[in-house]
């Protein structure tokens, strides 16, 4: 409800400005998966932008999923490039990670606005991130965990991130550690391989069969975090406590059969609909007083932290409902 009100005061203060049309390229990772929602609102915003003759653009996302990070960075650069040969007067963009800094930089150097959503680029001069806070956001997941675990001693089993390459990874993942740490228990971080789900599992399974002391409950952090539970089983401890993040349709099944016990959903959907509008928001109305209007979900002046939703087992199909009811299904 807070971020409704505060999206409502943006687009009142713009819809009061004079009409200036502006070009805005939207250039997301994918358009499927997790960031079907992100596409769905910035799609939505632009047709609300382009209808009042405020903005003309497109969403554009990889179709490629099979592309390694390396080659998708180096295509995203290539996009970047190409929107500012075609004229585009603001970016909203999920860049993947320090391997963008540079083309956006150039952007900005030529007078064009910056939002990053979804992944943050801290080495970058743009204007404002649109996204989760991920150390708080994996803190609050590895305590929805804590209150299921046993008393120790006991170690928990991670599926996260420890590449620094991508920050927000290993934020939100460090987030979770501390707590399962400072509550007493040893922790494992197995780095989740993506992109080959069976040998994530089997690296996983010998990850539970090997530690000491026994491992009492799993946590993922991202989208896969699925796959914890065809760990668990494969392993032959399919009783053990596991809690997710982000809702695949794989995590709901689970969900509903009480196997993920939570999980703890990023608002992707807010993420797509602010980027477009912040980026013009700048243009019609100043960067500081955009930012004054943002002011109640900015942190360290320039982030917008949208928080997460954290969803028990049995209100899966509760909040099933309410995305669909958004027109944001997953």
């Amino acid at each position: 409800m807070k971020i409704e009100a505060t999206i409502d005061e943006l687009v009142a203060e713009i819809n009061k400005s004079s009409i200036q049309p502006m070009q805005i390229a939207v250039l997301l990772k994918s358009l499927n998966g997790f960031f079907a929602p992100i596409a769905t609102g910035a799609n939505r915003a632009m047709g609300e932008l382009g209808v009042s003759g405020r903005a003309t653009g497109n969403v554009l996302g990889s179709a490629d999923a099979s592309a390694g990070q390396e080659e998708s960075t180096e295509i995203q650069t290539k996009q970047i490039q190409q929107t500012m040969v075609e004229g585009a007067e603001g970016i909203a963009i999920t860049p993947f990670g320090e391997g963008n800094a540079a083309a956006l930089d150039e952007a900005i150097a030529n007078g064009i606005p910056v939002v990053t959503l979804d992944t943050d680029v801290l080495s970058s001069k743009h204007s404002i991130h649109v996204g989760i806070l991920s150390k708080y956001a994996g803190a609050t997941a590895g305590n929805t965990l804590l209150e299921m675990l046993p008393e120790g001693p006991g170690t928990v089993l991670i599926h996260g991130w420890a590449d620094p390459g991508w920050l927000d990874g290993v934020n939100r993942t460090q987030g979770a550690r501390g707590v399962f740490e400072e509550a007493g228990y040893d922790v494992v971080v197995h780095q989740s391989i993506y992109d080959d789900e069976a040998r994530d599992v089997e690296v996983m399974r010998g990850k539970i069969e090997d530690a000491d002391p026994p491992v009492v409950g799993l946590i993922g952090m991202f989208s896969d975090s699925y796959r914890c539970v065809l760990a668990a089983d494969a392993a032959g401890a399919p009783d053990l406590p596991i809690v997710a993040f982000d809702f695949a349709p794989q995590t709901a099944d689970y969900m509903r059969q009480r196997r993920i016990a939570a999980t703890h959903v990023q608002r992707q959907y807010y993420e797509g609909y602010l980027g477009p509008y912040i980026v013009y928001g700048i243009k019609s109305i100043g960067l500081d007083a955009t930012r004054k209007i943002l002011a109640p979900q900015l942190v360290e002046g320039n982030q917008f932290d949208l928080g997460v939703d954290v969803v028990p087992w049995n209100k899966v199909d509760a909040y099933n409902d309410f995305l669909d009811e958004i027109g944001a299904e997953q």
